[in-house]
């Protein structure tokens, strides 16, 4: 019997290559994402591909709460109990908290922070009936690391790292396991027009492949923290 997936933030970049990967290895799939042009692409390529798996897929503004839970829940009653929950939706926007422009700060926890934890909540309690399940978080180096121009930015990610490791705490005595990656610079629309080289940045593929691989562990054992950094270093 296969499993289920659902991703947030699905059609592009990590969300992306974490879709292809979970549909080749058999997975059922709930995606949502702002785009549902993409989506549909995304949803149609993997039925072409993978015609025995079920695929959700919805076009979801994360930031309204109602709409999210619809989602969960619509998720749930298309492909049942929700095995991996990766919540992957996030959005970067440069700034100084002293100069930033009214209504960043809300957006920066509405996108970034919020969706994991109305997710999280919805999903938990039928992993720990289960006793399994993985909650997949993905954060930054900046939920660690301050930096100048990183604003709201870091302030959301430090509150999702503090969400991952509040929720592994609680949900350890069930044996559900839960994950943070701590992303560095990666080749996904954060870093469209920067100028990068992509050669000095992270492939999604080879992250998702690696989170594929921590969620496939055997059942005693978790991956609490992963960190992914370009081998030479941060970028500035």
């Amino acid at each position: 019997m296969n499993k289920n997936v659902l991703i947030t933030g699905a059609s592009k970049g990590l969300g992306l290559a974490l879709s292809y990967i979970f549909a080749r290895e058999n997975y059922n799939l709930a995606l949502c994402a702002r785009s549902e042009t993409d989506l549909y692409n995304l949803k149609k390529e993997i039925n072409d591909k993978h015609p025995s798996l079920l695929v959700f897929a919805k076009s979801v503004d994360v930031t309204i709460k109602k709409d999210l839970i619809l989602f969960g829940n619509e998720a749930k009653s298309f492909i049942g109990h929700i095995d991996v929950l990766i919540n992957n939706v996030g959005i970067f926007i440069p700034g100084k908290i002293t100069e930033e422009e009214d209504g960043v700060f809300e957006k920066m926890i509405q996108t970034n922070l919020a969706p994991a934890y109305f997710l999280s909540r919805l999903f938990a309690p039928d992993m720990i009936k289960k006793k399994k399940g993985h909650i997949v978080n993905i954060c930054s180096t900046a939920s660690f690391v301050a930096y100048v121009n990183g604003g709201s930015y870091c302030i959301s990610k430090y509150g999702e790292l503090g969400l991952t490791r509040v929720l592994r705490e609680e949900l350890k005595p069930h044996g559900v396991k839960v994950t943070a990656v701590l992303l560095g610079a990666t080749n996904t629309n954060s870093w469209v027009g920067s100028g990068i080289e992509e050669s000095r940045i992270m492939d999604p593929v080879d992250v998702a492949t690696t989170i594929w691989n921590a969620v496939n562990l055997p059942s005693n054992a978790v991956i609490e923290e992963l960190t992914f950094r370009p081998q030479l270093g941060d970028i500035d």
